[in-house]
């Protein structure tokens, strides 16, 4: 089997709103976090926007991961064909080969030439490590391919860059699992898999704790689509921390030949998963 791997890269899409607009829609929601409590203990009656204090602020970059494959497969197999002719028929002659008919009905043989080839597209959230179709929704904002030193320096900035729960050669793994399927031939000629986009995507997101009669609660803004949510959650552990270069691993040999012993693995340019991209946001 022959593999084909794009080269990892680390895309930011870019947010739609500041983080004054994100933190005055998320202040008018602010009672929403509490709602639970509320109903609970009765702590939002007659509340005022003296009682809630807003006790910490972020902007994130949250990660979730984008990859295609392509699996190809060319192979031959030997299939016998049952065709039925008039009740009248005896015997049929095909190519100088006498074949008898029995009961209104002959048979053939023939060698097939076969070609399969399949194509999908991945995304993983990847905080959660779970498949999200959902996650594609981001892919028509826009965005810039970036690198491990320009998170960090956004990471000195201010911004807290999450880092993904999975990395890239487990998912690059699971994914030519699911692409390699089981082919029913006398001979394989050729055997493909092609992982063309390998890309882990960030996608920006505000985030407000307040505190509210000895409570706190987060909520979320998400920074493309503006949607709200009181139930939210902050990665404070992460601020001013950076990130390692290998936090993004190089899917190598070793690590394909886990799965598939023997594979014969090629580096493509991640051009091609570029042209992915520009195929998914055209569609």
């Amino acid at each position: 089997m022959d593999v084909e791997i794009a080269e990892e890269r680390i895309f930011v899409l870019t947010e739609r709103f500041s983080l004054d607009h994100a933190e005055g829609r998320a202040w008018a929601r602010r009672a929403d976090a509490f709602g639970t409590v509320a109903r609970l203990g009765g702590l939002l009656n007659r509340s005022t926007s003296e009682d809630y204090e807003c006790v910490y602020r972020e902007r994130r970059l949250q990660p979730f991961w984008h990859l295609h494959a392509t699996a190809t497969a060319g192979y031959e197999r030997t299939r016998s064909y049952t065709l039925t002719v008039s009740p009248s028929v005896r015997s049929v002659r095909v190519f100088g080969e006498e074949l008898p008919v029995d009961k209104g009905q002959f048979r053939l043989s023939g060698l097939e030439s076969c070609r399969d080839e399949t194509s999908r597209q991945y995304l993983f959230d990847g905080l959660s490590r779970t498949e999200n179709p959902t996650l594609a929704s981001y892919l028509t904002y826009p965005g810039t391919v970036t690198d491990a030193d320009a998170l960090a320096e956004a990471a000195r900035g201010g911004v807290v860059v999450v880092p993904p729960e999975n990395k890239a050669s487990m998912l690059v793994r699971e994914v030519m699992s699911a692409a390699i399927g089981k082919i029913d031939a006398d001979r394989v000629l050729e055997e493909r898999v092609t992982v063309d986009l390998v890309d882990l995507v960030y996608r920006p997101v505000f985030a407000f704790r307040y505190r509210h009669a000895g409570k706190e609660a987060v909520v979320e803004f998400d920074g493309l689509t503006g949607d709200i949510r009181p139930d939210g959650a902050t990665f404070e552990q992460y601020l001013g921390k950076i990130l390692e270069p290998r936090f993004l691993l190089d899917v190598g040999v070793e690590a394909v030949n886990i799965f598939v012993p023997g594979t014969q693995l090629v580096r493509i340019i991640a051009e091609q998963g570029a042209k992915q991209v520009a195929q998914h946001r055209d569609a």
